[in-house]
C-alpha cells in the first residue's frame, strides 16, 4: 500500500471559473467603468489605497475576484470569511487578530462576502474596529446596501457598484477559457460561434455561470478519437430551462414588481402581463402579487372606476382558492382591467395630505357635536350637543362641522375628470355648494 493514493486522498479537479480566477486587474473582463486605465477603483489598487468598501452587483461580475485581486496586490493582511457560515464568535477571532497585526504596524483587509446576510448584531461588531482603524472592511453584495447593510456602517464604506457582463464580455470569457491551458487550451474542442452566443446570452451576465455551461457542453460534447465537437443542440441540452433572473427576497424582486406597477399606470397591458409573466414563472406567491394589484386598485384607479378594487379582491379570493398554476388567468384579468382603466390618484393624495395634518395635529381635540354622549356626564359636559342627523333632512345633508377648527375649511379629496370619478366631483361639488349657501343663511340670521 506504500506509495499508493487512495481514492479519497486523490485532488478533486476545480471547477472551469475556480481554474481561470484572474490574478491581476488585467485578467478581469467587464467593470471598465471601475477598473479600466485611470479609473478610480484601479487607482486605489495600484497605489495601495485601499479603504473600506462595498461591491454591490449581480452574481457572477468579479466582486470576490477583486477581492483576491486586492488580496494578491496590497500590503496588507487579508482574511476572506463567508456571511453564510460566520458569527459573532467568528468576528470577535477576526478582530483580535486585526489588533494583533494593527500593534505590528501591519493594516488587516478583512472580506466578507454576502455581507447583506449578516444581521445587525453582527455588522455591528464591525463598526468600532472600521472607526478606529484596525481593519479595512471589503463587503460583497448582491442586494441593494442602502437596504442590506447598516447605515453607520455603510456611511463608512465607498459602495462601487458593478454591472452584469455584456455579450460581447463573456464571449471574450469563453473564448480565453477554450485557449488558455488552465482552461480548455489542452483539449481539442470544436464549437462554433452559434453555440458561444447562445451560452453568452443564457449566462445574462454572469461569468460564473458562462463558464460552467461550457464546461458542461464540453463534457456532453460528441467525442471522437481526440476531439470533443459541441454544437448548438448539446448547449441546448444543458440549458433546458432557463433561470428567471429573479430573486423573490432581494433587489430584483422589488424592481420587477414595480415594473408591473408602472407598467399598469402607464397604460400598458402588454408589458404589465409580461412582468406578471417574468414574478410568476420565476415562482413568485402569487398572493404577493394580487396583494399588489389590490393596492393600485385604489392608489392608481379608485372612484375613476370603483369595480376596479372588486375586480382585484376578486382576483386575490381565486389565487386563494385556485393556486397556480391556474390562477394565472384570474391575474392576468385583473391586470389587463387596471391597465385600460381610467387613472385617479386622489385617494392616494387624499390620505397623504390629511396625513401630514394628522401628524401635526395629533392632539386636535374631537368637535363635541360628533362625540358620543353615551353617559350623562358627558352629554352634561356637551358631548353630542348640535348633532345633526342627516338622514332626518330632506336632502339627506347638513351643514354641520365635522373638521377641528383649526383645519375648518380644509379640502384633502380632490376629484379627478377621469372616468366615473367625474360624477363624484360633481356631486362633491353640489354638496360643497349646497353646504355653503346653508352657512351663508345661518349667518345672515
Amino acid at each position: 500500500m506504500d506509495g499508493q493514493v487512495s481514492f479519497f486522498e486523490r485532488e478533486t479537479p476545480q471547477p472551469l471559473a475556480a481554474r481561470l480566477r484572474p490574478a491581476t486587474l488585467d485578467d478581469i473582463v467587464g467593470q471598465r467603468h471601475l477598473i479600466g486605465p485611470g479609473k478610480i477603483l484601479r487607482r486605489i489598487i495600484e497605489s495601495d489605497g485601499v479603504s473600506s468598501m462595498i461591491f454591490w452587483g449581480p452574481p457572477g461580475v468579479g466582486k470576490t475576484t477583486l477581492a483576491h485581486v486586492i488580496a494578491r496586490t496590497t500590503k496588507s493582511s487579508f482574511i476572506e470569511f463567508s456571511a453564510v457560515t460566520s458569527g459573532i464568535r467568528e468576528i470577535r477571532a477576526v478582530m483580535q487578530k486585526a489588533e494583533q497585526n494593527r500593534a505590528l504596524g501591519e493594516r488587516t483587509i478583512v472580506f466578507v462576502d454576502e455581507i447583506h446576510r449578516f444581521n445587525k448584531a453582527q455588522q455591528d461588531a464591525f463598526l468600532p474596529f472600521v472607526e478606529k482603524g484596525s481593519i479595512v472592511l471589503i463587503g460583497a453584495t448582491t442586494e441593494n446596501p442602502s437596504f442590506e447593510v447598516n447605515s453607520a456602517l455603510l456611511s463608512r464604506c465607498r459602495v462601487f457598484v458593478l454591472k452584469g457582463l455584456t455579450e460581447e464580455d463573456i464571449l471574450e470569457l469563453l473564448r480565453r477559457a477554450l485557449k488558455r491551458p488552465e482552461g480548455l487550451g489542452g483539449q481539442d474542442i470544436d464549437i462554433g460561434d452559434e453555440a458561444l452566443l447562445m451560452i453568452a446570452r443564457f449566462a445574462n451576465g454572469d461569468a460564473r455561470t458562462a463558464l460552467s455551461i461550457l464546461e458542461m457542453a464540453v463534457l456532453n460534447g460528441d467525442f471522437d478519437g481526440e476531439r470533443t465537437s459541441v454544437t448548438p443542440e448539446t448547449v441546448e441540452q444543458c440549458t433546458q430551462r432557463k433561470s428567471l433572473m429573479y430573486d423573490r427576497n432581494g433587489e430584483e424582486h422589488y424592481n420587477i414588481i414595480s415594473a408591473l406597477h408602472k407598467s399598469m399606470r402607464n397604460s400598458d397591458p402588454d408589458a404589465a402581463v409580461y412582468w406578471l409573466a417574468r414574478m410568476l414563472e420565476a415562482g413568485e406567491d402569487p398572493l404577493y402579487v394580487a396583494r399588489r394589484v389590490t393596492r393600485f386598485a385604489s392608489e392608481d384607479v379608485g372612484l375613476a372606476d370603483p369595480r376596479a378594487l372588486q375586480i382585484a379582491v376578486a382576483a386575490y379570493q381565486a389565487c386563494h382558492y385556485i393556486g397556480m398554476p391556474e390562477c394565472t388567468v384570474h391575474l392576468t384579468e385583473a391586470v389587463v382591467y387596471l391597465s385600460l382603466a381610467p387613472k385617479s390618484n386622489a385617494m392616494e393624495t387624499a390620505y397623504m395630505a390629511a396625513k401630514q395634518d394628522a401628524l401635526k395635529q395629533l392632539s386636535e381635540p374631537v368637535p363635541l357635536n360628533i362625540r358620543n354622549g353615551v353617559t350623562q356626564l358627558m352629554r352634561n359636559e356637551g358631548y353630542g350637543k348640535g348633532y345633526q342627523y342627516a338622514h332626518d333632512t330632506a336632502e339627506k345633508l347638513t351643514d354641520m362641522q365635522c373638521l377641528p377648527d383649526s383645519l375648518e375649511g380644509r379640502e384633502y379629496y380632490v376629484p379627478t375628470d377621469q372616468g366615473v370619478e367625474a360624477k363624484f366631483g360633481e356631486r362633491l361639488k353640489q354638496i360643497k355648494a349646497w353646504k355653503a349657501a346653508r352657512r351663508v343663511n345661518h349667518d345672515l340670521t
